[in-house]
C-alpha cells in the first residue's frame, strides 16, 4: 500500500513519548509544511474476531512564528484517519481525528530542543460530539550529556482519554559519527546511517497510541458490546527504511517490516483485543520548497 507525503521546508525533530506521542515532522522556522501519508501493515489474525488489515492517512500543516531569539510559536492543524478492513467483527471500521497544534518551541538548527504543545480537537469514529473533544499535550526538553556527542531527552505527556492520563517519556540521541547516529527516543527510535547527502538508511521502530470516542461496538464477545465507548488504539511496528533525496525538492522513502502489535484497548471496561504480527509496506514522497 502506497502513501504520499507533500510538505514545504520540513525539519525532523526527535523527541520523547510513550502512549502520549504522535510523531510528526516540523517545518523550518518561519516556513510552512503539509503532509499526507498512508500505510497498510498487512493482514493480521485477530484472536476470536477474525482477520483484519489497516490503512492510515494523515494530513498536517504547521507554521512557525518567531517570538524572540531562538523561541518560536508554532500553530497549525492535522487530520488523520485509520481504516480497518477484513472480518465484520463489530470493532470500529475506522477512527479519525481533527485537531489543532499550539506549541512554544526552543529551536536549534531547525530542531526543537524543548517544546510545550497542546493538540485540542475531536477524536471520533463517525459522529463529532462534545464528549469526543480531547486535549492531548506533551512537554519535553533535550540537553547535552557529552558535548556534540550524546544528548538526553526527558518529557511528559497526557490526554483526557489516555490510559494512564499522564505518562513519562525520554531517551538518548548518540552521534557515533557524522554518518551514523542512534535516535533512541520514543515513539520512533532508530539507528540511522547517512550514506551520503542523497541516501539514508534506518532500522526503525514506531509506537503509536491514540484514543477515540467510538459509536456502537457490538462484537461476538459478550463482554465487548458498548455504546459511545473510548478506545485507545495502539500499533507497534519495526522495519527497514530507505530514503533518497537526490532529486531537487523531492525525497522518496520506502519501508518494510512487521507490525508486531495492533491493539484495541477499551480500558474503561477492561477489555483489550489484539492482532497477531503481520507485515507492512510503506512508500512516501516528500516534496520540499
Amino acid at each position: 500500500m502506497a502513501g504520499c507525503v507533500a510538505r514545504h521546508a520540513p525539519a525532523v525533530s526527535a523527541h520523547p513519548a510513550s502512549g502520549w506521542e504522535r510523531a510528526r515532522r516540523k517545518p523550518r522556522p518561519g516556513l510552512a509544511g503539509a503532509q499526507r501519508s498512508a500505510r497498510r501493515p498487512g493482514t493480521a489474525n485477530e484472536p476470536r474476531l477474525g482477520e483484519g488489515d489497516s490503512l492510515y492517512n494523515d494530513f498536517s500543516y504547521d507554521h512557525r512564528f518567531l517570538i524572540t531569539g531562538k523561541w518560536y510559536f508554532r500553530t497549525g492543524f492535522e487530520y488523520e484517519r485509520y481504516d480497518f478492513g477484513g472480518t465484520d467483527n463489530g470493532l470500529p471500521d475506522h477512527l479519525q481525528a481533527i485537531y489543532g497544534h499550539l506549541a512554544v518551541e526552543y529551536v536549534v538548527k531547525d530542531h526543537a530542543g524543548a517544546s510545550l504543545e497542546i493538540d485540542p480537537g475531536v477524536y471520533f469514529q463517525n459522529r463529532i460530539t462534545g464528549d469526543a473533544f480531547d486535549i492531548p499535550w506533551k512537554l519535553f526538553v533535550s540537553f547535552p550529556l557529552k558535548k556534540d556527542k550524546i544528548f538526553g531527552v526527558i518529557g511528559l505527556g497526557g490526554a483526557l482519554y489516555q490510559d494512564p492520563v499522564v505518562a513519562p517519556g525520554g531517551g538518548l540521541i548518540w552521534l557515533f559519527s557524522d554518518n551514523l547516529r542512534l535516535e533512541g527516543v520514543f515513539p520512533k527510535p532508530a539507528l540511522v546511517y547517512d550514506l551520503n547527502d542523497d541516501w539514508q538508511f534506518r532500522i526503525a521502530a514506531n509506537l503509536a497510541y491514540e484514543s477515540f470516542r467510538t459509536d456502537d461496538v457490538f462484537t461476538p464477545l459478550h463482554k465487548l458490546r458498548e455504546h459511545n465507548a473510548v478506545v485507545q488504539y495502539h500499533e507497534t511496528r519495526a522495519g527497514l527504511q530507505v530514503s533518497y533525496s537526490g532529486i531537487k525538492h523531492l525525497k522518496i522513502t520506502a519501508a518494510a517490516g512487521c507490525t508486531i502489535v495492533r491493539d484495541f484497548d477499551f480500558f474503561r471496561v477492561g477489555v483489550s483485543e489484539r492482532t497477531d504480527p503481520a507485515p507492512y509496506v510503506q512508500l512516501s514522497a516528500d516534496l520540499r520548497f
